[in-house]
């Protein structure tokens, strides 16, 4: 007997064997709801905004005291940081380990509702900037005060 008879036997047999076992009822099986992708980006965009908001960050200050800001694509930034080793994660990327930072504690929210609308530019914030853990909150609706965002009542 070649190969393909003893398969084409051994097929019929299993099908005998579980043609003849008892049967299960179906089951009712709920799978969960199609995830839309772009829903679910903004959703972690908004668990993102809302532990910034919440957290205490570091912001670096410059030589007048004032907070720290870096210029990128057209808008400033202030710098915040989420602790002291993401401050000196970017100030290694940025060749200036030795120099000492001094910088102020601050709110999230404080920066997005107070700050930045008190600035005569428009302004984001740019949290750990030098870490695979960085984010941008840019001066728009939903993340400052409409007054204070781009696309807002002042723009």
């Amino acid at each position: 007997m070649g190969f393909d008879e003893e398969w084409a036997r051994l097929k019929a047999e299993a099908a005998k064997r579980a043609a003849s076992t008892l049967t299960v009822p179906p089951v009712a099986c709920v799978l969960p709801a199609e995830v839309d992708p772009v829903e679910q980006a903004r959703e972690a965009v908004r668990e993102r905004l809302a532990d910034f908001r919440s957290r205490v960050v570091l912001v670096p200050l410059e030589e007048r005291d004032g907070l720290w800001t870096a210029e990128f694509g057209g808008l400033d930034w202030i710098c915040a940081f989420s602790d002291e080793a993401a401050l000196a994660r970017f100030a290694a990327a940025r060749g200036e380990e030795g120099r000492e930072w001094s910088y102020r504690r601050v709110v999230g929210a404080r920066l997005l509702d107070e700050v930045v609308p008190l600035l005569d530019f428009p302004c984001g914030v740019a949290l750990n900037a030098a870490g695979l853990d960085g984010a941008v909150f840019p001066p728009v609706r939903g993340i400052v005060p409409d007054a204070a965002a781009l696309d807002g009542e002042a723009a």
